[in-house]
């Protein structure tokens, strides 16, 4: 059986405005739109192959320098989990249909959490502030709630990696998830990191209390991350499904440390040049099958809320999608869209719920001489279903546009 490549690249937070229930489910993103307001900013922006592949025909708005492309098959999509979350939001990509997030506090749960650390060994000590508190583990691994996403969605642990290591993080990440109902536990840590780094930057909002983690700079240097998922079922997924055909998955980026892979196949750089040149290494060794990539430092530059960096990135990203279609063979398939956005400029470090784009590269349908429209998707299983057509087979979730590209 001849196999090809079917490429899925998520722009982490690449999102192209606000979703129509903003105002009732999320009123704190009203207004958001990452791409458009970045095209207001004056940085110089260099995207002429998203521009080609039809990001401004998704957007609706060609004010600025790039413009609509007259031979683009592109779509959009809604997000069908709940809030806007870089987790949920792949996997949903791949097959699951999401379910309504379980909120709590880490409050909750600290008493049986910290019983637990201490049979396993390790030193726990508690931390407070405005009368809330959390845990420190070994002076240098700080647990608590998740305060860039919705409050209650997920439990940090983050550690300054030089002096816990990474192995200790992801035990105790472990340890934490088996107290935990949120839809994530995070564990998390990066180098030149101390633990009065961590303890300056502990915050509280409401019964909430945790690390700001990007001004305590975890994110800047040897950044190491695994997110430890709740109620997610692999068994509907697409890499689970292209094994049973013997279809290899690869998994790139932050992407490898957020979904299951039975292929153990994994390239978990942060890194945007890092990324794409394990994509491109992969596919110069005709390394065939479904390559699922992640470009991670477009959503640390929204969690800045830092817009020059973000289009810097989004520059490098377009140089790279460029080369990469250049090694794309006829039947391969490339789609590059986002997972939800992150408006750098509304004011908030956290991710927001946006409708995403979806670009569809092959060699073929980018010689139709006028927009193919695949409409607005209510999930981005969609994506995943397409993926399982592409290949054969079928997924339970997701409705695939695999005919509507007109190959």
């Amino acid at each position: 059986m001849k196999i090809n490549n079917f490429i899925v690249l998520v722009l982490d937070s690449f999102g192209i405005g606000e979703m129509a229930d903003v105002s009732k489910v999320r009123p704190q993103d009203k207004g958001s739109n990452t791409v458009l307001h970045l095209m207001e900013n004056k940085e110089a922006k260099y995207w002429n192959n998203l521009e080609k592949l039809g990001l401004f025909n998704a957007l609706g708005n060609d004010k600025y320098k790039n413009k609509y492309s007259k031979t683009a098959t592109y779509g959009k999509s809604e997000l069908k989990h709940f809030g806007a979350d870089t987790f949920f939001g792949h996997q949903e990509i791949i097959g699951t249909r999401p379910k309504e997030p379980i909120k709590m506090k880490f409050s909750e749960v600290i008493d049986e959490v910290e019983n637990d650390l201490e049979r396993n060994n390790f030193k726990v000590n508690r931390y407070k502030k405005n009368n809330l508190e959390l845990l420190v583990v070994n002076k240098s691994i700080f647990i608590g709630d998740n305060m860039e996403t919705d409050l209650g969605q997920a439990i940090n642990v983050v550690g300054a990696l030089d002096i816990s290591g990474f192995d200790n993080i992801k035990k105790v990440g472990n340890i934490v998830r088996k107290h935990v109902k949120v839809p994530r536990v995070i564990a998390f840590g990066g180098s030149d990191v101390v633990y009065s780094d961590l303890e300056a930057n502990v915050i509280t909002k409401d019964d909430y209390i945790g690390v700001d983690a990007p001004n305590s700079g975890v994110y800047k240097k040897n950044y190491h991350c695994v997110h430890i998922g709740y109620g997610v079922e692999p068994t509907v997924q697409l890499p689970y499904i292209l094994n049973k055909i013997d279809i290899k998955t690869y998994l790139y980026g932050k992407v490898a440390d957020i979904c299951y892979n039975p292929n153990d196949l994994f390239y978990p750089n942060v890194d945007t040049d890092l990324v794409f040149m394990d994509l491109i290494h992969n596919l110069k060794s005709n390394k065939k099958g479904f390559h699922f990539v992640n470009i991670q430092e477009t959503d640390l530059s929204g969690h800045d809320q830092n817009p020059e960096k973000y289009i810097n990135i989004v520059n490098k990203s377009d140089v790279y999608i460029g080369g990469l279609i250049k090694l794309l063979g006829k039947d391969d398939l490339l789609i590059v869209m986002a997972d939800h956005g992150n408006d750098p400029t509304n004011g908030s470090s956290k991710h927001s719920r946006e409708n995403v784009p979806i670009l569809i590269y092959n060699s073929k349908i980018s010689n139709i001489q006028k927009p193919n429209y695949i409409g607005l998707r209510k999930t981005m299983a969609d994506v995943g279903a397409t993926g399982a057509e592409f290949y054969g087979t079928k997924l339970e979730n997701g409705t695939s546009f695999l005919k509507e590209l007109k190959l």
